[in-house]
């Protein structure tokens, strides 16, 4: 008996460990559709596995196709073997049969099939990990700057992350781009070759104003949740990322659209697009793991990317921000100018605006800054930190080398103007 309860034991404190890491590390977050307002949020720019979360942007690249008729909804889809042999949960069509555009994106939305994911990524990139390649640019064209995508479906990568406040992004979208198409998300059963394929985004069902519109889970991500709501002209999408079950996630989502619904604004028109500047939210990461990165690195991929012209091209900087980029991309990519990257001394000041998922991102943000910036930015040096949480690293971007405090804060009111995020702190040797 004693053997028992101790066995018992260990088994309950193994369980309470896997619960409650959902619990303690979940994040929320509820977005005003109308004026991009947070209205609530908890952790929204912790790094979280999307799991199927992800096919919410390959449909939109399936819609963007569409809509630029380079695809058809009635296209042929063939599965490879690869795309039939992804795990579930798939539609199960066999290595050589094709089903249409139609029916693939069907199968995404209510069925959250990975081998339909695999097999439009195939039409579409020709390889999964290209098409991968092509989701996390137009993820940052989007403004999701805390976003890479390295499959078409969720299922578990290591490097695969987004965050809560870059998934209400993808929503918002989804229902302002392609608002027509957008009606999909609310599908909740369809007919493939006469068998009924019904969908488990419970929380839609019976809630009153939701039109969808991703459910996702692995054992990595816990169980994630992006819904939009409409009542009474206000209209919010909700995100809730890591959650313990199914249900406690959608009990979340209920009393997080509950409570704040009411904040929101009434009206006609969605959020405008959101530009690169405007969703450089992780300026806000904390200084407890300070590494000192290697400049030498960062500067020989911008050298290679210098030009003498001065004019900064997001879309470059796009692909930078991209670690599934093959290296010749980035040798092709247009002459960019030449930054320096010394850190000034003690006793100044200096600014953070951002933290990307790599040292070029960073400094390419903060070109882009500079340009729009100027003046006091000018003259500034840049400079690049690693910082490593988690097992996950980040590159701070920073602007050094202001004089007094004064000078920093007015900088940093000249970039929220622009709609940065800015920090201001101490500048260290």
């Amino acid at each position: 008996m004693p053997r028992l309860l101790i066995v018992c034991s260990f088994f309950l404190t193994i369980m309470s460990f896997s619960t409650s890491a959902y619990a303690n590390n979940s994040a929320q977050l509820l977005l005003d559709a109308r004026t991009g307002e947070i209205l609530a949020a908890e952790h929204p720019d912790a790094l979280r596995h999307p799991a199927s979360l992800t096919k919410m942007m390959t449909v939109y690249m399936v819609l963007d196709a569409i809509h630029s008729r380079r695809l058809k909804w009635d296209s042929p889809v063939l599965f490879s073997k690869y795309a039939a042999s992804r795990p579930p949960t798939k539609l199960g069509v066999k290595a050589g049969d094709e089903i249409t555009v139609k029916e693939a994106v069907l199968s995404l939305i209510v069925r959250s099939a990975n081998d339909s994911s695999a097999a439009l990524a195939e039409k579409l990139g020709g390889t999964e990990e290209n098409f991968a390649a092509m989701m996390t640019r137009q993820a940052r064209r989007l403004g999701m700057m805390s976003t890479t995508f390295f499959n078409a479906s969720g299922l578990p990568h290591p490097q695969q992350f987004t965050t809560a406040r870059d998934m209400s992004t993808l929503a918002i979208a989804l229902m302002r781009d392609y608002p027509d198409d957008y009606e999909l998300f609310s599908t909740r059963s369809f007919t493939f070759r006469g068998r009924t394929i019904n969908g488990h985004n419970n929380l839609m069902y019976r809630y009153k104003g939701m039109d969808g519109i991703k459910t996702g889970y692995t054992n990595a991500s816990g169980f994630n949740l992006v819904s939009a709501v409409e009542k009474d002209g206000r209209r919010v999408v909700g995100v809730v990322m890591g959650g313990r079950t199914a249900a406690s996630r959608d009990r979340i989502m209920e009393k997080l659209i509950d409570a704040n619904i009411g904040k929101a604004e009434s009206g006609d028109m969605l959020m405008a697009s959101r530009s690169v500047s405007a969703q450089l939210d992780l300026a806000r990461l904390g200084d407890d793991v300070p590494v000192p990165p290697s400049r030498s690195d960062a500067m020989a991929a911008i050298n290679r990317i210098t030009g003498a012209n001065g004019n900064l091209d997001l879309q470059t900087a796009s692909a930078y921000a991209n670690p599934a980029l093959t290296t010749g991309s980035i040798d092709n990519a247009r002459p960019r100018p030449k930054f320096e990257t010394s850190v000034e001394p003690m006793n100044k000041w200096q600014v953070q605006i951002a933290a990307a998922n790599s040292a070029e991102a960073a400094m390419l943000l903060l070109a882009d800054a500079r340009s729009k910036i100027g003046g006091p930015l000018a003259e500034l040096d840049t400079y690049t930190e690693m910082v490593t949480r988690n097992g996950v690293t980040f590159f701070r971007a920073r602007f050094t080398g202001f004089e007094t405090k004064e000078a920093a804060r007015k900088a940093c009111d000249l970039l929220v103007a622009k709609r940065y995020d800015c920090v201001l702190t101490p500048a260290r040797s």
